[in-house]
């Protein structure tokens, strides 16, 4: 089952958040051989995605960076979103690991 963690996004602000993959017994989880990804959609069935750039950075910790640079989240228009982080093992087994909420505050100073 995976982690519930809700956010919050500055449109027009670079975003970055690190988590930690923990396996089903409370330790990190070792991610080497691992890909990441993580999008925020209006619903779970909406057809628009807004991509993070998900990111493993210190791979046998299992620490994960999600992304969006300023350009990015001037881009979504503020609200609420929801999200989720997947990790895909070499074999191809997915597993999503994290997900929750995003919301997007609007930017003021343009």
């Amino acid at each position: 089952m995976a982690t519930v963690a809700n956010i919050f996004v500055d449109q027009g602000s670079d975003y970055s958040n690190r988590i930690t993959v923990m396996s089903t017994t409370g330790q990190a989880l070792d991610l080497t051989g691992y890909t990441v990804a993580s999008q925020m959609r209006k619903s779970y069935t909406s057809t628009t995605a807004y991509a993070f750039t998900a990111s493993i950075y210190a791979a046998a910790q299992g620490k994960v960076r999600i992304q969006l640079t300023a350009t990015q989240s001037e881009a979504i228009p503020p609200g609420r979103y929801l999200y989720d982080l997947e990790v895909t093992s070499s074999a191809g087994a997915k597993k999503r690991v994290v997900e929750g909420i995003v919301t997007v505050t609007p930017q003021i100073t343009q």
